[in-house]
């Protein structure tokens, strides 16, 4: 296994293990991988619609999106994911009495039994995957990424990156050609 580098001078990254946002992905892919096995083989439900069940089951009933704004998806996504959940009768959906064209979606009871049957299974895979941090470190973690989330909105909000991924226009394809030769 490769030694992780030094990084004491976050502002002056050297190499990949010194990027924050490369080390965050190496730490939550296992946990991710573990999470996913138990929604997906198991319960026959996405990492995402997981996500969108653990939602609702926090906050009941709303508009598909505010779901999509508290989740941080894009409405395209958290349609698609909704009706996966309505197909699977995890979902269900009601149209607003004063606008008929809204649309509010909540769990259904064998949603909010699904969320109770896999919602514990997570919180032990979540503890499990802290168990080696003390209290205190646990705590700073929590704090750190609190603010690393908050800085992240930040820097959204004021567009820094002027590329925009677009991979319904083929993304990654658009500049590397098809059996492209690189030598």
């Amino acid at each position: 296994m490769q030694a992780l580098a030094d990084t004491t001078e976050p502002s002056a990254p050297r190499v990949l293990d010194d990027l924050l946002l490369h080390r965050l992905w190496r730490a939550l892919r296992p946990g991710s991988k573990l999470a996913a096995c138990i929604v997906e083989e198991r319960h026959g439900i996405t990492h995402r619609e997981w996500g969108l069940v653990g939602m609702l089951a926090q906050i009941g009933e709303i508009r598909p999106s505010e779901l999509s704004e508290r989740m941080k998806l894009d409405r395209v996504r958290t349609s698609r994911a909704l009706r996966g959940l309505f197909d699977k009768a995890l979902v269900e959906r009601r149209q607003d009495t004063d606008d008929r064209r809204e649309v509010h979606v909540q769990l259904s009871a064998a949603g909010r039994q699904l969320y109770e049957d896999v919602f514990p299974r997570i919180a032990d895979l979540n503890t499990g995957l802290l168990d080696g941090l003390d209290e205190r470190h646990h705590d700073v973690l929590l704090e750190c990424l609190r603010r690393v989330e908050l800085r992240s909105q930040e820097l959204n909000a004021q567009d820094i990156v002027p590329e925009k991924a677009d991979r319904r226009a083929g993304g990654t394809r658009r500049h590397w050609p098809r059996n492209a030769n690189l030598t």
